[in-house]
């Protein structure tokens, strides 16, 4: 009896932590996990649909936390409600600003250029330091300012 009461809370353990995950404290970062997702003007399915993303990995600031729900900002500014399932805790970034953005082999404006990213670009974010990210674009990595990402940073 007393294994069977350790594997029945082990499995509740296990099955509460996602949503242990979900509670966090507002605003914070989060990314679309998904090839498509629906924003709506309300936190339900029974609410219109005002813009369908399609593009994984895109950073959103999440600013409202309803049940299942969230509101997000995204890269441009737009805001509305969308399934919290379909976002991740993975953080990522989008390379905002004008012109190319250098990702250098370090954190260091004279250090190796390795690439160069245009405006719009979306990657995984790494750590960020003295105004430097690593920035991960499809398995291209380096070292970009900070201020040409928009999802580096506190929300």
């Amino acid at each position: 009896m007393h294994r069977l009461f350790i594997v029945l809370f082990a499995a509740f353990i296990a099955g509460a932590s996602p949503a242990f995950g979900q509670e966090r404290e507002v605003p914070y970062w989060a990314t679309i996990d998904t090839s498509e997702l629906n924003m709506r003007v309300g936190p339900s399915v029974n609410y219109r649909i005002e813009w369908v993303y399609r593009r994984e990995g895109l950073p959103v600031k999440v600013v409202r936390v309803i049940d299942g729900w969230r509101l997000i900002r995204d890269p441009d500014g737009a805001q509305g409600w969308v399934v919290a399932r379909l976002l991740s805790a993975r953080r990522g970034a989008i390379v905002v600003g004008e012109g190319l953005a250098a990702l250098r082999e370090a954190p260091a404006d004279n250090a190796q250029l390795k690439w160069n990213a245009e405006p719009g670009v979306v990657g995984k974010l790494g750590e960020c330091e003295a105004g430097w990210c690593r920035f991960d674009v499809a398995g291209r990595v380096g070292w970009i300012r900070a201020e040409r990402l928009w999802g580096a940073g506190e929300p």
